[in-house]
């Protein structure tokens, strides 16, 4: 059943589709039960696991929390206490964090195109991926946190996303959730849909066609927004993890274990700045 994600679609042994043996015992299994030639796995100890993927998982993640404290502490703060006990702002850090926010964001889609389409996993790109998204990350959640003058929502957020990364783990395992063909292709149109949206909602924003940041602003449309996202983002979760365990099964090289790494970290942070977002909406509403 072949990927449609282009994380994984760009690699055979996550489709079953690898043309490297003939020879029927070297041949797989597939998700039905069904032998799959064509594919050579490589030696047991040079496999992919579930124990390597989350390993890698734990670098890439690592690399973006430390990146993005890094960021945080060199941007300084935001408010600024003047002569009279009033908080004001502080422009210089202001530019600072749109910055940070803008090169990182920008380094980690075209880096996220490049991994996302290399046919040939690169740890070192995935690692500059990770880099570049916690820049953003840290940029984005010190505005965010500013602007509800609270700290405590980033770690609110963090703490939601693995909770939602949890829940969604064990509904998968202990539900046994089945990925249909349909499935997979329902939600990547709609994943590719919510994605052209947000460009054109950018791009209309830049422009002044819209006011208020349009569909991505902290309003109520912004709040139902990042609501659909998170459920996008969640389908994508169970994407993920049949990726994975299909890679598992076709016996990938150790090496991919960096690929689905790579699109863990990407589900991950998206569902993150959603979570984010959606807790700065409803805290601006109290």
């Amino acid at each position: 059943m072949h990927s449609s994600n282009p994380v994984f679609s760009r690699n055979d042994g996550f489709n079953g589709r690898s043309a490297v043996a003939t020879d029927p015992s070297q041949w797989t299994i597939d998700m039905n039960g069904q032998p799959v030639p064509g594919y050579a796995p490589s030696a047991a100890g040079d496999r992919m696991t579930i124990d390597s993927v989350v390993e890698k998982t734990a670098i890439t993640l690592g690399v973006v929390v430390v990146a993005a404290a890094v960021t945080w502490v060199l941007i300084g703060s935001i408010l600024e206490e003047n002569e009279f006990g009033r908080l004001v702002v502080e422009d210089s850090a202001v530019s600072k964090a749109y910055a940070f926010a803008s090169v990182g964001a920008i380094a980690g889609l075209v880096l996220s195109l490049l991994n996302s389409f290399k046919k040939v996993v690169s740890p070192a790109l995935i690692i500059a991926y990770a880099v570049a998204e916690g820049v953003f990350v840290g940029a984005f959640s010190k505005i965010v946190a500013t602007m509800v003058q609270d700290v405590s929502i980033v770690f609110q957020a963090v703490a939601g996303t693995f909770v939602a990364f949890g829940a969604t783990l064990a509904a998968y395992k202990f539900f046994d959730i089945q990925v249909t063909a349909k499935f997979r292709k329902v939600v990547t149109i709609a994943v590719f849909a919510f994605a052209g949206a947000v460009v054109l909602n950018l791009v209309l924003s830049l422009t002044g066609v819209v006011d208020g940041g349009g569909i991505s602003g902290f309003n109520t449309l912004g709040l139902v927004v990042s609501a659909v996202a998170v459920v996008l983002a969640v389908l994508m979760l169970v994407l993920d993890f049949d990726y994975i365990e299909q890679g598992v099964r076709a016996g990938l090289d150790r090496r991919e274990s960096w690929r689905a790494a790579f699109g863990l970290t990407v589900t991950l942070i998206w569902l993150y700045i959603e979570i984010l977002r959606i807790l700065a909406i409803l805290r601006g509403d109290d």
